[in-house]
């Protein structure tokens, strides 16, 4: 079987040297599988629809087409930390909740951490909502809730694919962008951020890989054995994004205040509840993170507040 794995290192890359060990555990369940390497995100997806691979594997946004449920992972603001991660991809990688990852024609059948996605400011002051307004921010086409969200602080959003949006902030086009630690030096962010700018210490998302295959393809079994093997594989991805994290220099990092936290959490919110509204976040997905964000900590104002998500 034939997948289509993005990544944009394509076959240098860290997310196709993980697939060649999920293909090593394929083996086991069955299925020998052909990786295809694509550095672009958008014909992977393409390819994948026209039944050119029968297996794909990219980011939780480009996912939410074939799954609005596990495609509302990477939901602004829903998930603060890597243990919040772990805890909802344990949740809905459990045989019990299977029938969630199936939809049509298509299964999700492995959820990767993908990195907190920080913002790369080509200005330090750039550091409260407030501070937002009008500024250029580079966002994915294919994502309205992106679109959705820098409207809504009064942003300018600024149209771009993954292969250039850090194309864009490294020659001035953009004020900010978005992503992993991995981008720093894969993408050669440091250019971007001289002379006066730096990287917000406070993440967006939590971005997430999945693979999605076409059922009928596949043996019966096959998607719980391998949502099984990706949730074993968590805690060494989440390792390895923390090692790229510790590269971006301390003197990058901009830490804001507590207060502003607060506003960005409260914005954040606002945004997913019109999102969900709008029938672009799944309501059952954003019910189980909220859930989940109140059990490790109960203080926060959205637990009490009277317009849940």
């Amino acid at each position: 079987k034939k997948i289509c794995v993005f990544d944009l290192l394509g076959a240098n890359g860290q997310v196709f040297s993980q697939m060649k060990d999920y293909k090593t555990a394929a083996l086991v369940w069955g299925v020998e599988l052909e990786l295809k390497p694509y550095t672009s995100e958008r014909v992977a997806a393409e390819d994948f629809k026209a039944g050119l691979c029968d297996a794909v594997s990219f980011t939780g946004i480009r996912a939410r087409q074939f799954n609005a449920f596990t495609g509302s992972l990477d939901a602004i603001g829903a998930m603060p930390s890597y243990q919040h991660l772990k805890s909802v991809i344990t949740t809905i990688s459990a045989a019990k909740a299977a029938k969630l990852m199936i939809s049509d024609a298509y299964e999700i059948v492995g959820i990767f951490p993908g990195g907190a996605a920080f913002m790369f400011v080509n200005d330090r002051s750039i550091d409260t909502v407030g501070e937002l307004a009008g500024k250029r921010i580079a966002i994915l086409d294919s994502d309205p809730a992106q679109v959705e969200m820098v409207s809504f602080v009064g942003a300018s959003p600024v149209g771009t694919s993954i292969a250039n949006m850090f194309s864009k902030f490294n020659n001035g086009s953009v004020d900010i962008t978005y992503g992993p630690a991995i981008v720093y030096e894969a993408m050669e962010l440091y250019k971007g951020l001289e002379p006066n700018g730096g990287v917000i210490n406070f993440p967006l998302v939590q971005l997430t890989m999945q693979m999605v295959i076409r059922r009928a393809e596949f043996p019966e079994g096959y998607g719980q054995k391998s949502r099984d093997f990706a949730l074993e594989q968590f805690d060494t991805g989440v390792e390895l994004i923390k090692r790229y994290e510790s590269k971006i220099p301390k003197k990058q990092w901009i830490d804001i205040p507590d207060a502003d936290k607060s506003n960005y959490l409260e914005v954040f919110r606002q945004s997913r509840i019109r999102l969900r509204d709008k029938g672009i976040y799944n309501a059952k997905m954003l019910k189980l993170m909220r859930m989940l964000r109140c059990k490790k900590d109960p203080q926060q104002a959205e637990c009490t507040s009277a317009d849940k998500e």
